[in-house]
């Protein structure tokens, strides 16, 4: 997808995270960071597709 593209859509369901809409089930940022958790490279999706952008809402 094109990084100018309008369509970009992130679902989300981290309901302690302040970028979710939780009615829609959505992310309201524009675009996410997605990182490793540090000091893994286990190759599993669970260790390797954190959320880098992630803020609590507390």
């Amino acid at each position: 997808m094109s990084e100018n593209s309008s369509h970009q859509k992130i679902r989300c369901t981290v309901e302690s995270c302040a970028f979710n809409n939780c009615d829609a089930r959505m992310c309201e940022l524009h675009q996410i960071e997605v990182n490793a958790c540090p000091g893994c490279s286990s190759g599993k999706a669970e260790d390797e597709s954190m959320c880098g952008s992630y803020k609590c809402k507390c």
